[in-house]
């Protein structure tokens, strides 16, 4: 498969995108990737790129985006850090991904068995890692106070987390939240199972 050219790019919608994304997603859960020419892509991307999707997810080793996704070179904006919260580094990058460069979607992408939000369940405390986790606290707030049972699930925690991440996104960047008003990209929230590979849209 070649690599992803202007002309995609711009006939691309953000309802097309996103199951451009799931279909990916199905192939790799099937073992059925695309076979591509990596090399010929490099070469393809080297005068310029037109990604059509920018994901925001954590720098988690077991959720490498473009694999998940089952996208070449040149497919994909990958924004990562742990957590997958949103800083105002994370909101440049984003306006990057699709004011300046015309992806049509963003996916603010959460995993399973998350160390970074269990971390912050847990209150851990560790040099410039306090500042990170901090902002997970919101998410753990929230389902605290939805909890009936009085415990708190990290799965939950994870899934409220990617919530919080993208009301941040919304209300941090005039933006993207005014791309998103005039239809000219999309926010979704999306969970990564590492135990099926399986991406599930909030």
């Amino acid at each position: 498969m070649k690599a992803f050219t202007k002309l995609q790019q711009e006939k691309m919608t953000p309802k097309v995108a996103l199951n451009r994304l799931l279909d990916g997603n199905k192939r790799f859960t099937e073992q059925m990737q695309v076979e591509r020419d990596l090399r010929t892509q490099v070469s393809a991307t080297a005068k310029g790129q037109f990604p059509f999707a920018a994901i925001l997810s954590c720098i988690d080793s077991r959720v490498p985006v473009e694999i998940v996704f089952d996208q070449g070179i040149g497919d994909l904006f990958s924004a990562r850090v742990a957590g997958n919260i949103v800083n105002i580094d994370i909101l440049g990058s984003l306006e990057y991904a699709t004011r300046v460069a015309g992806s049509k979607l963003v996916v603010v992408m959460g995993h399973t068995k998350c160390g970074a939000v269990t971390a912050a369940c847990q209150n851990v405390e560790l040099g410039n890692i306090t500042s990170l986790l901090s902002k997970i606290k919101p998410a753990i707030a929230l389902c605290e106070t939805n909890s009936s049972t009085g415990k708190l699930s990290v799965e939950n925690v994870a899934v409220e987390n990617v919530r919080v991440s993208i009301e941040n996104l919304r209300t941090e960047s005039p933006i993207l939240a005014e791309m998103e008003q005039q239809g000219l990209i999309q926010i979704v929230g999306a969970m990564y199972d590492v135990s099926t590979g399986i991406v599930s849209v909030l």
